[in-house]
């Protein structure tokens, strides 16, 4: 697929980050929890519990396979997708952190890490096994719980958010580090999905974001999913403006899992952008 890089400053679009409350961990921020419980209750119309697991401890009492909460922020349909196809197969994916995250990432200073699409979990544990405070989100109950085990069987802590990245309850401008593998968000008219994943980066943070290159040009398939509903890394560059710099953007061979879903595609479009104000 040919690629036209477009840089940031020759875009002209004002960025205006989608409101979103703030999620508080189970060690701190109890004041901020508890200032914003009413406000979560009157918007999702769920308690408290729904928003994130506790950060399990290994070796906690109960907590030797712990089980998300079940309570979900979305379309109740994209995770139902999402839940069959997890619970279609024991494995999903390689169960090793991409090749384009490992490499991008290996070199920075941890901080803040939100984890977009974490599915069964195997970026998430890298980045905490690495010294990040990891926040994973992902739609499918199912994998959620999946990467909570590998989690507690590698011995990090990495906190678990259920809900769709538009609707979730993220605290702006407050990751060092976003990174989205290969995530699944789906497109819409306001592009609530490009502007969370902008709004969640902290000034001097960066964004990394990965996809299959060439799909965004494919037809849609005999199963039905259309490349055209999806967000792509063209469209997210779109909305970058003179707050943002951009560090890399650029098709590079991809160092392929032997096994699991996405392992014929052979070639990446990376987008990694960082946020100066």
């Amino acid at each position: 697929m040919p690629l036209a890089p477009r840089t940031a400053r020759a875009i002209d679009r004002a960025l205006a980050p989608t409101p979103i409350v703030a999620l508080s961990t189970a060690r701190s921020g109890a004041t901020a929890l508890a200032n914003r419980q009413p406000e979560w209750r009157d918007r999702y119309g769920v308690g408290n519990s729904g928003y994130m697991t506790a950060d399990y401890m290994p070796g906690s009492p109960g907590c030797e396979r712990p089980t998300p909460v079940d309570a979900y922020i979305g379309n109740p349909a994209v995770q139902a997708e999402w839940d069959k196809r997890y619970a279609d197969s024991g494995q999903l994916w390689s169960g090793q952190p991409n090749g384009a995250l490992v490499a991008q990432v290996a070199g920075l200073t941890p901080g803040r890490a939100l984890d977009v699409g974490c599915g069964e979990g195997a970026d998430a544990v890298w980045l905490a096994r690495n010294g990040w405070d990891v926040t994973a989100l992902e739609v499918s109950g199912v994998a959620i719980e999946r990467a909570a085990g590998h989690a507690t069987d590698a011995g990090v802590v990495v906190r678990w958010l259920h809900a769709e990245l538009a609707e979730a309850p993220l605290e702006p401008a407050s990751f060092d580090l976003v990174s989205a593998q290969y995530p699944a968000l789906l497109r819409t008219p306001d592009a609530a999905a490009e502007r969370a994943l902008l709004s969640a980066v902290a000034p001097g943070g960066l964004l990394l974001l990965v996809h299959h290159a060439g799909m965004e040009t494919e037809p849609a398939s005999d199963s039905g999913v259309d490349p055209a509903d999806y967000v792509w890394p063209s469209m997210v560059a779109e909305l970058l403006n003179d707050d943002w710099t951009i560090e890399l953007y650029e098709q590079r061979p991809r160092t392929a899992p032997d096994s699991g879903a996405g392992a014929r595609h052979a070639q990446d479009l990376i987008l990694r952008a960082r946020r100066l104000h």
